[in-house]
């Protein structure tokens, strides 16, 4: 097993009341000499301050298709560089990566320039960049903004698939560095984030909002049964992306599977359907994961209805627009492609 990295004087923290009180995220957790925070990877060292014990330990590296993210308007066909680490800053009783998020060890050490160096091998099977992904990113930011800097110097993309859990001025030090990000909102109460997830609503959606200032966006939502899946919260959640964001803002519905703390039965097929229904009363690009519904992962245009990019659990996306127009109606759709 190797070493865990050097530690890493950690950003956003102030000395308070004989330890560290960290600003990285709503928690603000107040950490005591020898204890770590709620992410269990941000430690006080008397000698240091506040440091990162994550800084480059990387739990999985994988070439993944842009899809799998999920990003779907986001260089479709494409795949990217995908870096996980240890740790999380929420508790979801119902966590789909819960073998990397809920403990931290010691696994493969890279440095930022590695991984620059690593993404720029894959270019020739179309990896336009890097992904921080399978565990929360923000928690080992310190590494996810260095890497950031020099990623976007090579003129190479990078993307955070997040949890939105993080507080304001760090999030806006690190957006102009990132291209995408594919947002998860796990429901629409904070009594369901409190409850199922250990963290508070408002924080996510304030960093959407923010993050649409800056990059590309696209949202997720793990449909549970019996705790997000009324048609309240699914059109209330609709309702708010539209205003908010606008209605040609990707939204992911997911299928929930029984996982970790929480053990009721997978989503039935027709939920998945009735909230891409109730949804796409508001917005025009709902997409239906972790289901084999026909036409469900396929974008069409808003306009004319005719199928742009075809889309297949075994086989690359089929892209029928031309330089981000409808082929038949040439409507101008939000796709981001190399053309």
């Amino acid at each position: 097993m190797p070493e865990l990295t050097p530690t890493k004087v950690a950003a956003y923290f102030h000395l308070d009341e004989g330890g560290a009180h960290c600003e990285l995220c709503p928690h603000q957790c107040l950490i005591l000499p020898g204890k770590e925070g709620r992410c269990g990877v941000r430690a006080y060292q008397e000698d240091q301050g506040l440091v990162s014990k994550s800084y480059g330990n990387a739990s999985a590296i994988a070439l993944d298709p842009m899809e799998k993210k999920p990003l779907y308007h986001f260089y479709p066909g494409t795949t990217v560089l995908s870096l996980g680490s240890f740790g999380c800053n929420l508790r979801c009783r119902f966590c789909q990566n819960w073998q990397i998020s809920q403990k931290i060890q010691a696994a493969d050490i890279l440095t930022p320039e590695a991984v620059v160096e690593l993404a720029n091998k894959y270019q020739h099977v179309s990896c336009v960049g890097v992904a921080f992904t399978y565990n929360e990113p923000t928690i080992w930011y310190e590494f996810v903004l260095d890497t950031a800097l020099l990623l976007q110097a090579a003129d190479l993309k990078t993307v955070l698939v997040t949890n939105g859990y993080i507080s304001p001025e760090p999030w806006r030090e690190l957006l102009p560095r990132i291209d995408a990000v594919n947002i998860d909102v796990k429901g629409w109460s904070e009594e369901f984030y409190h409850k199922l997830c250990g963290g508070s609503l408002q924080p996510v959606l304030d960093n959407v909002q923010t993050a649409r200032e800056y990059c590309h966006v696209e949202l997720t939502y793990l449909v549970i049964p019996g705790h997000n899946d009324d048609d309240t919260s699914l059109e209330g959640f609709a309702r708010w992306v539209r205003e908010r964001l606008g209605a040609a803002t990707p939204v992911h519905f997911s299928r929930y599977f029984p996982n970790y703390r929480l053990d009721i039965p997978a989503t039935p097929i027709a939920t998945m359907k009735k909230a891409r229904n109730i949804a796409s009363e508001w917005l025009d690009y709902v997409y239906l994961g972790n289901v084999e519904v026909n036409g469900a992962a396929h974008t069409y245009c808003p306009v004319c209805h005719t199928l742009v990019i075809e889309r297949s659990r075994f086989e690359a996306p089929r892209i029928y627009a031309s330089y981000g127009r409808c082929p038949d109606c040439g409507t101008t759709l939000p796709l981001i492609t190399e053309a």
